[in-house]
């Protein structure tokens, strides 16, 4: 299932365990198309099925671009990159190693997921180091003459997270560091996972991404934001301080964590639809998300350090 949401830029619902406006990838149509964001491994057939139907041939793709390697942004990339010999792959370059030998990458997925890694996500194919290429802070993919698209490195979700804003539709393709809003809950939730979450970094990349002003946030999970992406940037912000204060309380008198933030953030929510708030809690669940906070404040050595007020 696929729609275009601006000129040349089409969004595609990779359809993650089969649930709809889960997962987005999108395809940036030129001389030199581009993907951005494979989806796990687990999507592959239907992303390619997606493609195949919108023109894109196996000769045809120039290009791949992974906002970060999480299996459920990056799982896709190996079998992606064997479908399409002349795409060449590009990821940040914390990242890109682990595209190469993605064993430790799957290993330590492994233990976090159990068995809902394999039926849920899947796993991770290698790619040959040869056709990848690291992107850094303001580089460039070209996708045809007049449009590129524009590398913003952006930790603080990952140590290996990058957005990409597109020069001709003004949008911004932003992973996961703005959160994750499914349009069936319409509630921008932060994403803290474990093992990299730093809240300076987050919330600096969120400042880089006002700074450069664009005309729309493109989420992983899912898709176009509505309304002004300002406004949205602001409330990301605004939430995820919220969050991590209410953390950091927890965790100095004691508590534990998951549950505090649960108390304050989701009882007072509106009541979601149970289907949809099981996908919100197996994608980004307050478990992990408190476990990522819980390993940040553990790694902040001054009690003020990291602090929002």
């Amino acid at each position: 299932m696929s729609r275009s949401i601006a000129d040349g830029v089409i969004e595609i619902d990779t359809l993650l365990g089969g649930w709809e406006r889960i997962t987005a990838g999108y395809l940036l149509e030129g001389s030199a198309p581009v993907l951005v964001e494979t989806g796990s491994q687990s999507s592959v057939e239907v992303l390619l099925g997606e493609l195949d139907a919108l023109g894109v041939g196996r000769e045809d793709l120039a290009g791949v671009v992974v906002t970060h390697i999480h299996l459920d942004h990056a799982g896709g990339v190996g079998d992606v990159a064997r479908h399409f010999p002349n795409a060449t792959i590009y990821v940040h370059e914390k990242g890109a190693r682990h595209l190469v030998d993605p064993s430790r990458l799957v290993d330590s997925a492994s233990r976090v997921y159990g068995p809902l890694l394999d039926s849920l996500y899947g796993r991770l194919d290698p790619t040959p180091s040869d056709r990848i290429r690291v992107l850094y802070d303001e580089d460039t993919v070209e996708i045809s003459p007049g449009r590129q698209l524009v590398a913003v490195d952006s930790p603080g979700h990952a140590k290996h997270h990058l957005a990409l804003h597109d020069s001709l539709s003004g949008l911004l393709f932003c992973g996961d560091a703005v959160g994750v809003r499914l349009p069936d809950s319409g509630v921008l939730r932060p994403s803290t996972p474990p093992p990299d979450f730093d809240l300076n970094l987050a919330l600096h990349s969120l400042g880089r991404f006002a700074e450069r002003d664009p005309v729309g946030l493109c989420l992983a999970h899912y898709g176009l934001v509505p309304g002004d992406p300002r406004d949205t940037l602001d409330e990301a912000c605004e939430t995820l301080s919220s969050w991590a204060n209410e953390a950091r309380r927890a965790y100095e008198q004691g508590q534990d964590i998951a549950q505090a933030l649960s108390e304050k953030f989701l009882v007072s929510s509106p009541q979601l639809d149970p289907e949809v708030n099981k996908k919100l809690e197996t994608l980004n669940g307050i478990h992990s998300n408190a476990a990522g906070f819980r390993r940040w404040l553990e790694t902040t050595q001054s009690p003020d350090h990291g602090h929002v007020h």
